[in-house]
């Protein structure tokens, strides 16, 4: 089972109204704006070779924006405690309804039983791709000694001991919030049981920001889209 239903008057409403697409085509991924034209997503999601694009919705309508580069970080690797991010640049102009989410000022890592908001346009049943494209969102919980490095979420009804509400195939590179104020604090990285088997619904990892803020904001002055510290 994945995402919930969200909540249409969260700030995730706006900023998860994306989707990325890699041509030719593959799965999509969920990102996050963090700038008009810069955007945050998971580094897995674009490792393929070819020709990026963007893909927005306004309400129904489909807009395509065109991507300059792609910057993933050095250090990242298919282990599961390595940095899954990488930042998108798109290419002028940039898009002018875009609602950049606002980083959390938390430090300190989560403590269990904490409270986060994950979103995301994935599949609502794991192998079924017709269930994608909606956007939907959950409050899970943190779980298993969260750490600047990884931090591990689960559904509060089911304690990671059964299929329960959580990220699915297309949820990866998105958002995730601090419950009490809706403030960036997160990237999707993967989800799986407790034995790593990838399964959706058990357990979601996710890429915690505050350790990678200045490979952020130095990477996003790179591309020519500073942001405040």
């Amino acid at each position: 089972m994945a995402l919930s239903a969200p909540d249409k008057r969260g700030p995730w409403f706006a900023l998860g109204a994306l989707a990325c697409l890699v041509l030719p085509a593959v799965p999509a991924a969920a990102i996050v704006a963090i700038a008009p034209d810069l955007v945050l997503t998971a580094a897995h999601c674009v490792l393929s070779s070819g020709k990026y694009r963007l893909l927005a919705f306004d309400g129904r309508r489909a807009v395509v924006k065109d991507v300059a580069s792609v910057a993933p970080h050095p250090q990242f690797s298919l282990r599961a405690d390595a940095p899954d991010l990488a930042l998108v640049k798109l290419a002028p102009p940039p898009a002018a309804d875009l609602a950049p989410a606002t980083f959390s000022d938390r430090r300190a890592p989560p403590s269990v039983g904490d409270r986060f908001i994950v979103a995301g346009f994935g599949v609502g049943v794991q192998g079924d791709g017709k269930t994608a494209g909606k956007l939907r969102a959950v409050t899970l919980v943190a779980t298993d000694r969260p750490s600047s490095q990884q931090l591990s979420l689960i559904d509060p009804r089911k304690l990671g001991d059964a299929a329960g509400f959580g990220v699915c195939n297309g949820d990866s590179g998105g958002p995730v919030f601090d419950e009490r104020d809706r403030a960036l604090v997160g990237i999707v990285s993967w989800s799986g049981r407790t034995d790593g088997e990838p399964v959706c619904g058990f357990v979601t990892g996710v890429i915690p920001l505050a350790r990678y803020r200045y490979w952020i904001l130095e990477t996003a002055a790179r591309l020519g889209s500073p942001l405040e510290p």
